[in-house]
């Protein structure tokens, strides 16, 4: 089990300082639960804390981009996501600047505090601006890899995290797909933490017989359909998995680039139906809504059927 992808983010943030003069960091009150306080007490004149108004942090971010800075904006996904969606849409992404938006807590990992802040739409939305690039990352080493890839770019980039500790996958250079699983007879294609359950509902499935290929796809935008069109050009049939709502999200990316491709296979989907999620400890809920090794392992039965 790695450290918590938040904890993770927090040191390689106060890390990559000591070698990028030009990152500063944006904190909307909350640099104890996101730790990105690791950053501001290694460089606190680069550290800047502007109170519960997220909207305005991005507008300040997007200034200090334009004068030669490349900030971190480090808040709560979901308050990211809808309180600063204009901000981030006109000045940040209009104007294509080297921005990274950092949202904690993604998905269903504030699981306790229930709906208002629980982040199930949020790659939706930022897959959606125009030169916003989103990435997922799956466990803490993708998490850093994901801040790295960040600071080389020249525009906007979304990175989600996530609250609780994932068990490690394995290793890659880079952030990308990795295949964690290799197999024959279904793929099963998973977005963020779910990739830890498709590696355990493979091995359930290879007590019944069944050899699935689980691929870890944390880049959602841009997308490469090439891993998973080859993965799927053996197995036949794919099955998606996404910690958020499935309109919009994961799902949808990997249909559109299939249907462009003229990709056919047998297909299903794992996410959150239309619907508003509720409180409760966190596995237990992913579980609620269909995000578990068993009901993953169910489904992947199903197709192979």
């Amino acid at each position: 089990m790695s450290i918590a992808m938040r904890d993770a983010f927090g040191k390689k943030l106060a890390e990559l300082g000591a070698t990028h003069p030009e990152l500063v960091v944006l904190d909307a009150d909350v640099s104890s639960s996101t730790k990105s306080a690791l950053f501001g007490k290694a460089f606190p004149d680069r550290f800047f804390n502007v109170g519960v108004a997220e909207a305005n942090m991005v507008d300040i971010a997007a200034g200090m981009a334009t004068a030669g800075y490349h900030p971190v904006v480090n808040a709560f996904a979901i308050f990211l996501a809808l309180k600063a969606t204009d901000q981030i849409r006109n000045t940040i992404c209009y104007n294509n600047l080297p921005v990274i938006i950092a949202g904690a807590y993604g998905g269903l990992s504030d699981s306790f505090d229930g709906a208002s802040h629980q982040s199930i739409t949020d790659i939706a939305i930022m897959r959606a601006l125009p030169n916003m690039q989103v990435i997922v990352p799956s466990d803490s080493a993708q998490a850093e890899q994901a801040l790295e890839y960040a600071l080389t770019q020249k525009g906007p980039v979304y990175i989600r995290l996530n609250r609780n500790a994932m068990p490690d996958l394995p290793a890659a250079k880079t952030i990308g797909t990795v295949r964690a699983v290799e197999g024959t007879d279904v793929t099963i294609a998973a977005n963020g933490i779910t990739a830890s359950f498709a590696v355990e509902a493979a091995a359930l499935l290879a007590k019944d017989g069944i050899r699935a290929e689980v691929l870890s796809v944390p880049v959602v935008k841009p997308f490469d359909v090439a891993p998973l069109a080859q993965s799927v050009a053996k197995t036949g049939k794919l099955l998606c998995i996404e910690e958020h709502v499935l309109a919009g999200g994961f799902a949808g990316v990997v249909s559109e680039a299939f249907m462009k491709q003229g990709i056919s296979c047998k297909f299903d989907a794992i996410g959150i139906e239309d619907m508003f999620t509720e409180s409760g400890p966190y596995e237990p809920l992913l579980a609620k809504y269909g995000i578990s090794a068993e009901n993953i392992a169910n489904r992947a039965k199903a197709l192979c059927k």
